[in-house]
């Protein structure tokens, strides 16, 4: 029998469109000998929904298309079976049995472990980083955080809420300037795909960065521009028990820095790496113009893929991640700039020069996902205790009042 993989993707997140176009070119690629590909919409509204149509990309172009031709549902365990129900009122309808979860979402409320913590909770096997990793790898204060902590090198930054720039925005902006030198990029530190980050040269642009980034965060970290500078990327595969490394690539930007219309709304410029044919302009991060492999120094590579093991093993990694790293090109210097936990695309792409095209990339991918789950389960998660027993002498709920806790 196939194993039936229930593809979720989709989300309240400003990454929503990313994720369709990520989630459509991997149904299309998954090896259907092996695998039944039930596909799992989350609207914007968060509404789950399934159906065949929900494999084309085309159908995102009508959502009352989309309404007509998919079922609305729920994702629940029934009996040790995890089912699609439909919703219709008092019935309730199965409409799809699936034995394992590949979320392919990007941003809030979905890639944040919010996803995450719903699968682990219903006990369902899924792909990807758990709970940990997701919440981690989604904020980028907490990520710098941990990656201090494990002596692996970041630009200098600072961070802050959104409630103390509106009580004294003079302090935050006196604590930035005093920490930081300028240039400096603003960031809102829960989102991804560079959405709501700005350059900033002075204190006027600041204000100006600050006020956009807020717009989408309540949480702004704030970090000092690493001079002479060069982007690359490198993807690691495995778990916690085994890691692979990826080749390395260098983004392309007429930017100072990567804007989400080079990552998803490019030319394609791709030097050395294939291609996966998709139904519109955008490949999702295959879009962008990249230098696969980046021409880098020797030690530079070596600096890069070093930390890049660190790092997954500071988050506890699972799946794919794709690490972005800074590099100051005349000093030779490496900074890491942050984890992706379900990177765009997947980053096949960084793959398909070591030999694994994209079919094969998931197929280990879900392979991972079921030896994650065996090895979850077979933890203990309970105790035998007595703990109750004492609690009789407060009464029980019918008849009875309780006593008073002292």
């Amino acid at each position: 029998m196939k194993i039936r993989v229930g593809v979720i993707f989709g989300g309240e997140s400003v990454e929503h469109e990313v994720s369709v176009i990520s989630a459509v070119q991997a149904m299309h690629k998954m090896d259907t000998e092996k695998y039944e590909i039930v596909p799992i919409y989350i609207t914007k509204d968060r509404k789950w929904r399934t159906g065949e149509i929900l494999k084309d990309i085309e159908t995102y172009q009508d959502m009352d298309l989309l309404k007509r031709y998919t079922k609305e549902v729920v994702l629940l365990e029934k009996m040790g079976r995890f089912v699609l129900q439909e919703k219709l009122g008092m019935w309730k309808k199965e409409v799809k049995e699936i034995d394992i979860a590949f979320p392919i979402v990007h941003g809030t409320n979905v890639e944040d472990g919010v996803l995450q913590g719903y699968l682990t909770m219903i006990g369902i096997p899924f792909v990807g980083v758990d709970v940990y990793a997701a919440v981690v790898g989604q904020d980028k204060v907490f990520m710098k955080d941990i990656f201090v902590a494990n002596g692996i090198s970041v630009p200098k930054y600072i961070w802050f809420y959104d409630t103390e720039y509106d009580d004294d925005k003079e302090k935050v902006l006196k604590d930035i300037e005093k920490k930081l030198s300028y240039p400096v990029i603003v960031k809102p530190a829960t989102l991804g795909s560079s959405v709501g980050i700005h350059v900033a040269e002075n204190r006027e642009k600041l204000v100006e960065a600050i006020e956009d980034a807020v717009s989408y965060d309540k949480k702004i970290i704030v970090e000092e521009v690493v001079a002479n500078l060069r982007e690359v990327n490198i993807s690691v595969l495995g778990n916690v028990d085994t890691k692979k490394l990826s080749v390395i690539e260098e983004v392309l930007s007429e930017h100072a820095i990567l804007t989400y219309e080079d990552k998803y709304v490019g030319s394609s410029k791709t030097k050395g790496a294939g291609k996966v044919a998709f139904p519109k302009k955008s490949k999702g991060m295959a879009s962008a113009s990249r230098m696969i492999p980046a021409k880098i120094d020797k030690k530079v590579e070596e600096k890069v893929r070093e930390m890049a093991l660190l790092a997954a093993k500071a988050l506890g990694s699972s799946g794919v991640v794709r690490i972005d790293f800074l590099i100051d090109d005349a000093k030779k210097e490496v900074y890491i700039n942050e984890v992706n936990s379900i990177p765009g695309s997947l980053s096949f792409y960084l793959w398909e020069p070591c030999g694994k095209d994209y079919t094969d990339l998931l197929d280990e991918m879900i392979n991972l996902g079921i030896k994650d789950y065996k090895k979850r389960s077979a933890k203990t998660h309970s105790f035998d205790t007595n703990i109750l027993k004492g609690f009789s002498e407060l009464g029980g709920v019918k008849g009875r009042k309780f006593g008073k806790l002292k």
